[in-house]
């Protein structure tokens, strides 16, 4: 059974028993499934793993999208982070490869881990494939943050959504980020409280981000998205474990995304009827891919 129903609640629980997020998630994870904590924790090591996998697949040559859109992305990235770093540094750069990649692998129906959703599914392992490749982070507190993104990702599905179909894309990039942020502070030793401004932070960076996507595929702006979700997440976290205070607490960053994607347009909400899917290219490449018939329905 989980023991929160608010990031409010879930930080005074961290603080009373003097434990991290993760191990609260992680216990009450174990509680609800009947399982040992050690089971719980090696089946999300497993997840962790795909992530790595994914990433891998993502950039392998030849990985493209089933309609042809996308592809390859990833490994331009990465290329590109190898040479001078670009103008992010090349750990940044390097993270935002990552993300494409699993993107990529995504688009071409690999296999991924939705966090929390398939087309914000390359934020997460941006930011913590690089920590653990990049950083040489201790694979067992990886897993473990991974938890922290869960235990906060539940209580935004429960009070608001993840869906873009259902709150836009804000629903979905903005979450991972969120996720990602909180993920990240707890990594770096920040307190529950931190990885909640973390929350908010990545949160309120996305409010009314449409969702939006070209011919109804999770490619276009989606996977260019989760790289920008990537940027966000690390810059969140470090205003976080920097003091920096949004004033607005997580759970009310949490009901401002909810309250935004019910007056969002239904056009706006995965829909591909408005935003960039029916700009006059957008709509010529939805055409490339589903034909002209397709294109008039």
């Amino acid at each position: 059974m989980i023991t929160y129903k608010s990031i409010r609640e879930l930080v005074e629980l961290a603080d009373a028993e003097g434990k991290k997020i993760s191990e609260i998630c992680l216990r009450d994870q174990a509680a609800q499934m009947m399982r040992s904590e050690e089971e719980v924790f090696e089946q999300m090591e497993k997840s962790f793993d795909v992530m790595i996998e994914s990433e891998i697949f993502g950039r392998t040559p030849g990985c493209r999208s089933t309609s042809g859109l996308t592809g390859g992305e990833g490994e331009r990235m990465r290329a590109y982070a190898k040479g001078n770093g670009g103008l992010m540094g090349s750990f940044m750069s390097g993270a935002v490869s990552r993300a494409l990649a699993v993107s990529n692998c995504n688009a071409a129906m690999g296999r991924i881990v939705a966090t929390p959703t398939a087309g914000s599914c390359g934020i997460l392992p941006g930011c913590l494939v690089s920590m653990y490749e990049e950083k040489k982070m201790p694979k067992r507190d990886i897993v473990m943050s991974i938890f922290t993104a869960a235990a906060f990702g539940m209580v935004v599905a429960q009070n608001a959504c993840i869906a873009g179909a259902q709150g836009g894309c804000q629903a979905e990039c903005g979450s991972a980020s969120g996720m990602a942020a909180a993920a990240l502070v707890e990594l770096m030793g920040g307190t529950p409280k931190m990885c909640a401004d973390a929350l908010g932070i990545a949160i309120v960076n996305q409010l009314g981000l449409v969702c939006d996507p070209v011919a109804g595929l999770v490619e276009i702006p989606c996977i260019k998205r989760n790289a920008s979700g990537v940027v966000i997440a690390f810059s969140a976290a470090d205003m976080a474990l920097a003091g920096l205070d949004l004033k607005i607490p997580a759970d009310e960053c949490i009901e401002a995304m909810k309250s935004v994607g019910d007056a969002m347009s239904v056009s706006l909400k995965e829909t591909a009827a408005g935003g960039l899917a029916q700009t006059p290219t957008g709509r010529k490449l939805r055409e490339q891919v589903f034909g002209k018939k397709k294109e008039n329905d």
